[in-house]
């Protein structure tokens, strides 16, 4: 437990201050439709809406899980989620300007203008609650779980405190401000979570326990320092390289990674003044939460090897901590506990800003799909303007509640990681083929959502899991993702052929709208020129996927380069550094001249 000063409690208070200053001074604007409240009238910047993307996944959970993987796996382990930029990427050059033609008012909303029926109405109103209730709630417990152990290890707090004070302001600027107020209260709340923990990490690195980072470098193992892991093991290479760059990043959905874009990430690109904005505003988040982000945290992480070595230690120094909540994720706010006042009164504000614009990002979301996609589609259809946005703000308040509470029931972020990452395992390529194979259908959809939590469930919660993947079952643990990958796949795609497809009218209507082109519209494409409708035809400037792909891919490289450049050159190898970084200056030079090829396309 740490003695905040008075200059401390002044830099808190004066965050706390700004941020509810900005709810109540774009209130009246956000109030005045459930379009302004939730999507701020699609008139947002790029670089607004970048920034805030940046922010919302900048949250008190991130750096916690990062430590937790760091202190287990080493630093290459975190390539289970740094895969998943093949998919920002993937959405950056070919889903965001598809996504900003649908013109819905939430990715819920797609559905009925995708599919057909009673289908495509099942599934945005229960996706709506499966997703804006089930999953967000979720979401947000992992991150109010790490709240709740920042403030046992660093205030002394209990969970109920933490959660009271941190989300008593969150909730407010959240329900009174709408989606214009996160966005601004985001750009904010970027920069002070950016230079709290880039301070942090600095000031940590040369405490007298670590001895700079010469030292921290020359006291850790080796392998713990890996940008990849070793290839010697396939115990360790395969779980934690080669699923999630060969199965994870395409096959399974997860917040703020959905393959083909969804959730928040689609929230901000459908608020995009335009095709371009939203193109912009999800490569300026993707560089940012891949190449350089990361290295703070990493950095304190390795710290705490030499600092707290192990969970005893962790126990040791902070024994107030409950037996249920201890983890090597607690390492994190520990290491915070060495700060010096000033510097510790703006890591704690980061710390802060880092909760509220990751609950605030969730609260608005999961709101707009209660709001637009259960309410007014399920409930009352001819509800007010002045009712729905009044719906969003009780939703709002609703939704903190549950993930509050849930919170309590939690260990570790990690732990909540892979559950969402497995139910939502086998999904992802249909998130990817809706949009250009017209076969797709609603029982696509619903088969693969229902059989991958079925499978998920009983791999994770019943006996049969171990006895199948484990050191001692039948197949290696890390065999498990990718086999419920495959089985649900495989009865989605069963069921996707044997039920009917969706009637030629909504598929018509569907191409006319959001113009997807390709090989997989060819059909429906004969069947408009039967009754006389024409499409944008793409075969006078070409279609945009193939280049899109391309972009993706050098995006990749050029990303992942400066992730491995930045490392090398923390790590004091120069040499390697700025090898890398010519390498990833080489690849955007590269995807500069292709994306300016892909403007052309349509």
């Amino acid at each position: 437990m740490i003695e905040l000063s008075s200059f401390d409690y002044t830099i808190i208070a004066c965050f706390f201050s700004i941020t509810l200053i900005i709810g109540f001074l774009v209130s009246k604007k956000s109030s005045s439709s459930s379009s302004e409240y939730f999507l701020s009238g699609r008139n947002m910047p790029w670089w607004l809406l970048g920034i805030s993307m940046v922010a919302t996944t900048f949250s008190t959970d991130t750096p916690n899980l990062v430590t937790d993987i760091v202190r287990t796996s080493g630093v290459s382990g975190n390539w289970v989620w740094w895969a998943f930029l093949l998919t920002g990427l993937l959405t950056v050059f070919v889903y965001a300007k598809l996504w900003r033609r649908s013109n819905v008012n939430t990715d819920m909303e797609f559905y009925e203008l995708r599919y057909s029926g009673w289908g495509g109405r099942f599934l945005r109103g229960f996706r709506a609650i499966y997703l804006g209730v089930i999953f967000n709630v979720m979401a947000m417990s992992g991150v109010t779980l790490a709240a709740i152990k920042i403030g046992e290890i660093m205030l002394g707090l209990s969970p109920i405190d933490t959660i009271l004070y941190a989300g008593t302001i969150t909730v407010v600027f959240s329900t009174v401000g709408g989606f214009r107020g996160v966005v601004y209260t985001d750009f904010i709340l970027f920069f002070a979570a950016m230079v709290g923990s880039v301070g942090a990490a600095y000031y940590l690195v040369n405490i007298p326990e670590v001895g700079g980072m010469a030292n921290l470098i020359a006291n850790t193992p080796k392998d713990m320092l890996y940008l990849t892991p070793s290839f010697d093991d396939p115990d360790i290479y395969i779980p934690l390289l080669i699923v999630p760059l060969a199965v994870q990043w395409w096959s399974s959905w997860y917040p703020g990674a959905e393959p083909g874009g969804g959730g928040y990430i689609a929230q901000r690109m459908l608020a995009a003044k335009d095709e371009n904005h939203a193109i912009g505003a999800t490569f300026f988040f993707n560089v940012m939460h891949y190449a350089l982000r990361p290295w703070p945290w990493i950095i304190v992480a390795l710290a705490s090897l030499i600092v707290f070595p192990d969970l005893a230690s962790i126990q040791e120094a902070f024994p107030n901590v409950s037996d249920d909540k201890l983890g090597h994720d607690l390492a994190y706010p520990a290491m915070l506990t060495m700060l010096p006042s000033g510097l510790l009164g703006l890591v704690v504000a980061s710390l802060v800003a880092a909760y509220m614009s990751t609950i605030s990002t969730h609260l608005n979301w999961g709101s707009s799909y209660i709001v637009n996609d259960f309410y007014k589609q399920q409930i009352k259809k001819n509800a007010s303007e002045k009712e729905l946005v009044n719906i969003g703000r009780i939703s709002t308040i609703i939704l903190f509640l549950l993930s509050a509470s849930f919170a309590l029931l939690l260990t570790n972020a990690l732990q909540l990681f892979d559950v969402i990452l497995m139910f939502g395992a086998g999904t992802g390529l249909i998130f990817i083929l809706r949009w250009f194979w017209w076969r797709i259908n609603a029982w696509s959809e619903i088969t693969a959502m229902f059989v991958s939590g079925f499978v998920s469930i009983i791999l994770n919660f019943t006996t049969l899991g171990p006895l199948l993947f484990s050191e001692s079952g039948i197949l290696p643990s890390y065999y498990k993702f990718p086999m419920v990958v495959l089985f649900t796949t495989v009865v989605w795609l069963l069921v996707t052929l044997f039920t009917n497809p969706d009637s030629s009218e909504t598929l018509i209507n569907f191409c006319k709208k959001t113009n997807p082109g390709g090989p997989g519209w060819k059909k429906i494409k004969n069947e408009a020129l039967k009754k006389n409708i024409v499409f944008n035809d793409e075969s006078e400037k070409g279609w945009s996927v193939p280049l899109g792909i391309i972009c993706m891919m050098l995006g990749c490289f050029a990303v992942y380069s400066i992730l491995f450049s930045t490392g090398y050159f923390i790590y004091g190898e120069t040499n390697n550094g700025i090898t890398f970084l010519v390498i990833g200056l080489s690849f955007a030079i590269l995807l500069k001249y292709n994306w300016n090829k892909l403007k052309k396309l349509k």
